[in-house]
């Protein structure tokens, strides 16, 4: 588990936007993925659900709000084995995404965050040896959203073929009643970060 300073030190550091430090604008929200990459799992494709979305934010009397939660930020062994994309299964390359996600209708079923406003970066792995590939590079817009899968899944497969995904539902909707918040208060547009764990001091 993270802490929102160590989450905030490590963007800092990177260089990359943190919102609403100094102002007291409520529900301004930080939405920050963090990346297993420990010895022991680094590139392997490990099924599970090894890694972490973070939401910083001062709620409306200023104070500041931080919540952790387990998601893959992995394509799972099945999306791996039976990829959709001729290129390959895609993995979100770490990085600052401005803006590039809203509140709509994952696969048409339910509310979630989806990339409809701009590009992101992927890596693409189609050797289907269940170890990720980071040579080959894809940028555009490829429905890499952030939804959930089952009812408290234990193993990844192809909930995720690039997506941020949590592993429990109820997490998920405690996600998206705080984004569903601040798309009132901020418009309908948000940015999500992805870190590594060697990230984080």
């Amino acid at each position: 588990m993270y802490t929102k300073d160590q989450i905030k030190n490590a963007m800092t550091k990177k260089g990359y936007a943190w919102f609403n430090d100094e102002s007291n604008k409520s529900y301004d929200i930080n939405i920050v993925g963090v990346r297993n990459n420990s010895p022991s799992v680094y590139k392997k494709i490990t099924n599970v659900f090894d890694d972490y979305l973070t939401v910083s934010y001062k709620d409306t009397s200023g104070k500041w709000s931080f919540f952790s939660w387990m998601i893959t930020s992995d394509p799972g062994k099945k999306a791996a084995l039976k990829f959709q994309n001729s290129k390959g299964v895609a993995r979100l390359v770490p990085g600052q995404y401005r803006g590039v996600w809203s509140i709509d209708k994952h696969q048409g079923k339910y509310d979630a965050l989806c990339q409809r406003n701009g590009n992101v970066t992927v890596w693409r792995d189609a050797n289907k040896d269940l170890v990720f590939d980071e040579k080959k590079t894809d940028t555009g817009k490829f429905g890499i959203n952030i939804h959930k899968a089952g009812q408290d899944t234990m193993w990844v497969e192809n909930w995720s073929e690039g997506c941020q995904v949590f592993k429990r539902a109820k997490d998920f909707d405690e996600f998206m009643k705080i984004c569903k918040i601040a798309s009132k208060l901020h418009g309908n547009k948000f940015t999500y970060t992805l870190l590594e764990s060697t990230d984080i001091v």
